[in-house]
């Protein structure tokens, strides 16, 4: 897979995932970036380097299953909704570590900030009985498939 570097870190390839629509803005710090609203009212340059959260969506015969890797947030830090139309978003917020005057710091990697990811789920999803667990900071989310009904076969007698 290709990687396309970006003010937010790594896009994993550049194909359009029809299902996908995250928030991700390429412009972060150009004037008009401030003009990307997402539904939460949160612009694109507040949405950091956590937007890229890695989240994994793998279907079974049953379910469609969602993982997202989110190291060190609680599961009040997270939400997962379903939005008109059958989108799934999966929200929350990192918080910066406190601060002290006598802090020196040498490095800072870990991303902290808003992330939003939202997937447009197939027709067949039972959006009502959608289920969220989170443990040592994988959040799983289950989407029950509805049963595909086989089409019911007649025989029908030949004449003659």
């Amino acid at each position: 897979m290709s990687l396309i570097p970006t003010l937010f870190g790594n896009r994993r390839s550049n194909i359009c995932d029809q299902f996908s629509t995250d928030i991700w803005a390429p412009f972060h710090g150009f004037p008009f970036s401030g003009s990307l609203n997402n539904s939460n009212g949160a612009s694109a340059g507040e949405v950091s380097a956590f937007a890229g959260a890695r989240i994994d969506w793998k279907e079974t015969p049953e379910a469609h299953v969602f993982k997202a890797d989110l190291p060190g947030l609680k599961k009040a830090e997270v939400k997962v909704e379903v939005e008109e139309g059958g989108v799934l978003q999966i929200s929350g917020e990192r918080s910066r570590e406190q601060e002290e005057k006598n802090d020196k710091w040498h490095r800072v990697e870990r991303s902290s900030g808003k992330f939003l990811r939202r997937f447009r789920l197939p027709e067949g999803a039972k959006l009502e009985e959608i289920k969220a667990a989170m443990e040592n900071g994988v959040l799983t989310v289950t989407v029950p498939k509805q049963e595909v009904k086989k089409p019911e076969v007649k025989a029908i007698d030949i004449s003659g």
